[in-house]
């Protein structure tokens, strides 16, 4: 039993060498965490780091998968009697090399690459072969993957073929039970392992063998944008977690152990946003990243969101994006993405308020110009903006507060609705202005208002139709929406959504972001832009939104092509 232990603790040894990682730094100079074959695809990986560095790195994990297999042999000469050949020993020898692989002792877990160990998988089935000397269990598992190759050009699907060949194999060919399940569970791994890339497959996102993804070029802009579902049934647009809808509508699987399992899931790539081409010639690719994560997820658990944000960080970085956008509510995630870029410096990461701002302060003038032509001085109306203690909001009270005749500002915290209003009412005096001014953390005190300006982060909507005066206009800048559906309910009532921006060229996409055909939020819009410009000093980061930044982005994306929709 000493013997079988030892083995196995050998063999998870070597399986949690970093020698792909060491192999690749040291012969091609860059770091390979940021260069990964798993999210770049083969010929991008042959590219960035050179045909010598990913072969020697790949032949090195084939070696250690034999000589992990190869391990189990000095198990088997101390086995019981009964238990066959060395083939069951080998089995969980190598079962012990692949888990090692993936998730190496702590002392090597600085240097992992999240790798799916596919070439451990070559050789590992190459050691069941070398050491038994039944080369059956090589030839059909990587002949059956070379097919999958041929069919589908995914290497992920060719290599988790690996493991599912030879566990078939060992299901009508190993001696005891425990071979089998051994054979099983190597396979189980793989496929929890690959899951991130089945779930690419299924989407049509995963890389091709002959059909790299894009990389930065001059002709080429790749960012990267961090979304969430608002609702469950965002969730089903990803075929990955299609298969739960039914379960959860027939009430098999509660809509919380959904919400529970999702907080587990890393990250992970669930779209591209593509077709899109500046005004200067360039095209622009952004990929949409997701951890599905649910708004009041998001903000009841922000020490989980910000871990989750800075992974996708990350991800973004390996998958060649120059820069990282927060949207929705990530936005607001580690303190307005600070601790983000922080955490991950490789990286210029933006929370989108600055252009966000922008199209809100372009949108502001027309909506005040339409409003008066329908009959109403802006000298004698009430506004209210809700949510008033963010910048968006604050950013709306500033333009509007010298141009009617009272304003109502509604938010959470009264103390800092007090100094914003203070801001407000010097800014007043130094225009020799007189408005009125209301505060409250009551969202009934817009009753009144004829105007409505609201963008809040609330993951619910914050205006009902008991909060509204018929006939009022609402410009809602909130993602997901601020005012509830039944407001439309009431007489006269006019909703303006706000901050949406159509690219130029034809976009397309895989995923329905809710803002209609061709369009994004002025957040996404933002990171695009930052992209394209490289002005990485005027990314929006923490509260602050300098008026220079703002001008910034609504000059370039007027240059760029960009449209805001009116």
């Amino acid at each position: 039993m000493a013997m079988i232990v030892l083995s196995l603790l050998l063999a998870y040894l070597v399986g949690s060498l970093p020698l792909g990682y060491w192999t690749l730094k040291t012969l091609s100079g860059r770091e390979p965490r940021l260069s990964s074959v798993y999210n770049l695809g083969l010929e991008n990986a042959l590219k960035l780091m050179g045909p010598t560095a990913v072969l020697a790195s790949s032949a090195l994990d084939v070696l250690k998968g034999l000589v992990a297999a190869g391990l189990g042999s000095f198990a088997a000469q101390s086995a019981p009697a009964g238990t066959g050949t060395a083939l069951p020993f080998l089995l969980l020898a190598a079962l012990s090399g692949y888990l090692g692989h993936l998730y190496p002792l702590s002392v090597f877990s600085s240097y992992s690459m999240r790798g799916r160990g596919g070439m451990v998988l070559a050789g590992v089935v190459a050691g069941l072969a070398f050491w038994t000397r039944d080369y059956t269990l090589a030839v059909f598992p990587l002949a059956f993957s070379l097919v999958i190759l041929a069919f589908s050009r995914h290497t992920s699907l060719a290599a988790l073929g690996i493991p599912l060949a030879l566990a078939l194999t060992a299901s009508f060919g190993a001696s005891v039970w425990w071979a089998k399940l051994a054979a099983w569970a190597l396979f189980g791994l793989a496929f929890w392992r690959y899951k991130e890339n089945i779930g690419r497959v299924l989407e049509g996102t995963e890389t091709r063998l002959g059909s790299p993804p894009p990389m930065p070029s001059e002709k080429q802009v790749v960012c990267a944008f961090m979304i969430h579902p608002l609702t469950l049934a965002d969730l089903w647009q990803s075929p990955r977690f299609r298969w739960a809808k039914t379960l959860v509508e027939k009430g098999l699987i509660p809509a919380r152990m959904i919400e529970r399992v999702a907080e587990w899931f890393r990250p992970m790539k669930v779209g591209e946003l593509y077709n899109m081409r500046t005004a200067d010639g360039r095209e622009i690719r952004c990929y949409l990243i997701s951890a599905p994560l649910l708004p009041q997820q998001i903000t009841g658990k922000p020490e989980l969101a910000a871990r989750k944000a800075i992974q996708g960080a990350r991800l973004a970085r390996e998958l060649g994006a120059s820069v990282f956008g927060l949207g929705a509510f990530w936005s607001v995630v580690g303190d307005k993405g600070l601790k983000v870029q922080e955490a991950v410096p490789e990286i210029e990461v933006t929370n989108g308020g600055a252009y966000t701002a922008g199209t809100v302060r372009a949108a502001i003038p027309k909506i005040l110009e339409h409003f008066q032509q329908s009959g109403s001085r802006l000298q004698n109306i009430t506004a209210a903006v809700v949510g008033a203690n963010g910048v968006v909001a604050f950013g709306i009270a500033r333009q509007i507060a010298p141009l009617v005749g009272k304003l109502i500002l509604v938010g959470r915290n009264l103390e800092r609705l007090e100094k914003s209003a203070e801001s407000l009412r010097k800014n007043l005096e130094r225009k020799r202005q007189a408005t009125e001014m209301v505060l409250s953390t009551e969202v009934t005190a817009i009753r009144e208002a004829d105007l409505v300006f609201s963008a809040t982060s609330d993951p619910n909507p914050v205006i009902l139709p008991e909060h509204v005066k018929p006939g009022a206009w609402i410009y809602d800048e909130g993602v997901p929406p601020d005012v509830h559906e039944d407001v439309w309910q009431v007489p006269g009532v006019r909703i303006i959504p706000g901050g949406v921006v159509r690219p130029p060229g034809a976009m397309q996409g895989n995923i329905d972001l809710h803002f209609g055909t061709g369009a994004v939020p002025a957040c996404l819009a933002e990171t695009m832009i930052l992209a394209a410009e490289k002005a990485y000093a005027r990314k929006s980061l923490g509260g602050e939104t300098k008026s220079e930044n703002i001008q910034f982005f609504v000059e370039r994306a007027e240059a760029l092509g960009f449209k805001v929709v009116d």
